[in-house]
């Protein structure tokens, strides 16, 4: 999602008057269904059905024979259960028939709906589906498992949509734009270069970030040769894949095997999968499947009776309503069951409220201990949630199991998001230092960081180093290839792939989790737009020939990730560690210089030493005397070192970064 920093400062739009008079208080009162029947179950009895619509009048069940344009072959009227619930059911498994709900409320019948909970559905997700969820399995899949990970800064998280990653006809890969896309091995480049899953692996990435993967709205699965492209971030069955992804959207069960069969794929390869999540809105206001099984309830309002807006979107849903809640923890938790999902990332995540973020974490890591949280800690717009009660960036301390994005180093090293000309620290820009020291103490307090000199923060917000996210660039506005084609347009290709060094070398020896978005490994561009949602395949595919032709882009980061990965230095999990090993050097503008120290986190280096150059002009620095391996110097690192250095005065060339190991 388009990202609009909102601070904890910001105003709330309802005064308490206005908020007595809020048409939502109504809500407070409906009951809380927390069986976990909801929408259908399959067994030896039979096919049941359980819709949770409080104030429904009447509610009918249609069953249909196909996923669209056929007729009901059964109507049955629904019957009022507990705590808001209705029931109906049959002796027959009904596998492969499909099914929609219709329910009367005010004296007014409104439009047909697959429910909120339909697990899989038929083309465009209009009818939701009865299969037998067994024989989605891809074999092995009962002793499938991502990789384990003590913490989740040991991860290093890539970003990808599946069309860019294989949709270019130099990926060499068959199924393009499918979740079987990651299924096939010995994929290449005209040049023989490994693309797809492969180039994964040889990278080293541990986890891929999936762009939204789940059924979302504005692709027609009935005409995919209009060949339509979206991020995925108007969501419209959350617990069901995106059928454009699978090979016949119109088979339920296709789209689900699929997709496990990619996460199956994935995992084999050592490489977890991490699922973009968007609970904060949906695609439809009083069409959505919310609103056509409980009008109103699962969002918030202004006092006037309009739909609340902190999305951006139209819309924005009510986490802190107990069975929107209970949604959203239930989803996650299914997909984390069913599909072994490895992590999620919430979109807009300070929209929700920070209980229901905490159980969140809670329950997914009884699932799983491995799992993790992150989510973006801000909103688009104001919103009538109290701002105490957001899952703001401000606020993740008391979310000690959700990590958020961190905006303070992503602004400092490349130039603030929403000014394509601006400059940042790796682009030559002053004044820029403190900001992006925040980002290298992962936002925690540091007794040589001055937050009041910050951009973004002006306090350290996180508890520990494993709440914070780093990044430069991602799928919203302009990746870093184009920020800095904005930014240095005097600037040759051969100048900004060494700004993009030094900005991706901070980043990944920062404390935190590194988080990259997909190609900038190969210095792929998406052509200057910054908001590509719907841009089509020419914009948004990475040309896989750019492997070839930055081939030294690539290799730096292969072993930038492979330097990171061997040293717990970097990884550390405490603010208390932070603080004690990490000490930072006086210096002038346009340089930082510092030094992990004492073996920290048990790394094999007793001291590491990284100097960062954002200026145009070398630097001479003073480093004290030993035997140092160079790991990186003037744009080129090796994990294993480039050579020694006896420290003393050393050259920082411009635009780089000079790091030195030394064991004792």
């Amino acid at each position: 999602m388009k990202i609009l920093p909102v601070l904890a400062s910001i105003a709330l739009c309802c005064n308490v008057e206005a908020m007595a008079e809020n048409p939502d208080s109504k809500f407070l009162n409906y009951p809380v269904y927390n069986g976990d029947d909801l929408e259908l179950t399959v067994d030896n009895v039979g096919t049941r059905w359980r819709l949770w619509s409080p104030e429904a009048e009447e509610v009918e069940l249609y069953v249909y024979p196909t996923g669209r344009n056929s007729s009901p072959e059964k109507t049955i009227k629904m019957t009022k259960a507990e705590n808001g619930t209705w029931a109906a059911s049959m002796p027959e498994k009904l596998y492969g028939k499909f099914y929609t709900f219709r329910i009367k409320q005010g004296g007014k019948w409104l439009k047909e709906t697959p429910g909120v909970w339909a697990k899989a559905v038929g083309a465009n997700g209009e009818r939701a589906a009865i299969i037998d969820f067994s024989k989605t399995n891809p074999s092995g899949w009962e002793n499938d498992k991502g990789p384990a990970i003590k913490h989740i800064t040991d991860a290093i998280i890539y970003e990808m949509h599946h069309r860019d990653f294989s949709e270019h006809p130099s990926s060499g890969i068959a199924n393009k734009g499918k979740f079987i896309a990651l299924t096939e091995h010995g994929t290449t480049n005209p040049e023989g270069e490994s693309t797809g899953i492969d180039h994964l692996k040889d990278l080293g990435v541990t986890h891929v970030h999936i762009l939204p993967s789940y059924d979302y709205n504005s692709v027609d699965e009935t005409n995919l040769q209009l060949n339509q492209y979206n991020w995925g971030y108007d969501p419209l069955n959350y617990n069901s894949p995106e059928g454009s992804y699978s090979t016949n959207p119109s088979d339920p069960t296709v789209r689900v095997r699929e997709m496990k069969e990619m996460i199956k794929s994935l995992h084999d390869n050592g490489i977890g999968v991490i699922m973009d999540v968007v609970y904060n809105h949906t695609a439809d206001n009083d069409d959505s499947n919310f609103s056509l099984t409980a009008p109103g309830y699962y969002y918030r309002h202004r006092p006037d009776g309009s739909y609340s807006d902190a999305s951006g979107c139209g819309n924005e849903t009510a986490s802190e309503r107990r069975q929107m809640g209970d949604f959203i923890v239930n989803s996650v938790k299914y997909w984390a069951k069913e599909y072994h999902i490895d992590g999620f990332r919430f979109d807009l995540m300070a929209i929700h409220d920070i209980e229901t973020m905490n159980r969140v974490a809670e329950e997914l890591k009884k699932i799983n201990p491995n799992i993790f949280i992150y989510g973006e800690g801000w909103t688009a717009g104001d919103s009538p949630l109290p701002v105490e009660q957001r899952a703001l960036k401000e606020n993740v301390a008391k979310m000690p199991g959700v990590a958020v994005f961190s905006d303070d180093i992503r602004d400092a090293i490349k130039g603030h998001y929403s000014d394509a000309a601006d400059r940042g620290f790796a682009t030559g820009k002053k004044g820029l230092e403190e900001t992006v020291k925040i980002g290298i103490v992962g936002a925690t307090s540091h007794p040589q960081v001055d937050y009041k000199k910050g951009n973004n923060s002006k306090f350290p917000y996180a508890a520990a180093p494993t709440q914070i996210v780093n990044y430069v660039s991602c799928h919203d506005d302009l990746m870093l290839t184009d920020k800095l084609r904005k930014s240095m347009p005097e600037a040759t290709d051969a100048d900004r792939k060494r700004a993009a060094r030094l900005a991706q070398t901070i980043v990944f020896t920062s404390q935190g989790t590194p988080f990259m978005f997909t190609g900038e490994e190969i210095f792929r561009d998406k052509k200057g737009v910054h908001n590509s949602y719907k841009s089509p395949d020419s914009i948004n595919a990475i040309d896989w020939n750019l492997r070839h032709q930055n081939a030294e882009q690539y290799e730096y980061y292969r072993q930038l990730i492979k330097f990171r990965k061997a040293h717990p230095a970097f990884r550390m999990t405490t603010a208390e560690e932070v603080a004690k090993h990490i000490k930072f050097d006086k210096t002038e503008p346009g340089l930082i210089s510092y030094t992990i120290t004492d073996h920290a986190n048990g790394d094999e280096f007793k001291d590491i030493k990284l100097i960062f150059n954002g200026s145009s002009s070398p630097r001479t620095v003073k480093v004290a005397k030993g035997n140092w391996t160079v790991i990186a110097e003037d744009g080129k690192l090796n994990a294993d070192g480039l050579g020694q250095s006896k420290g003393g005065n050393l050259i920082v060339a411009p635009r780089s970064a000079l790091i030195l190991g030394r064991v004792k």
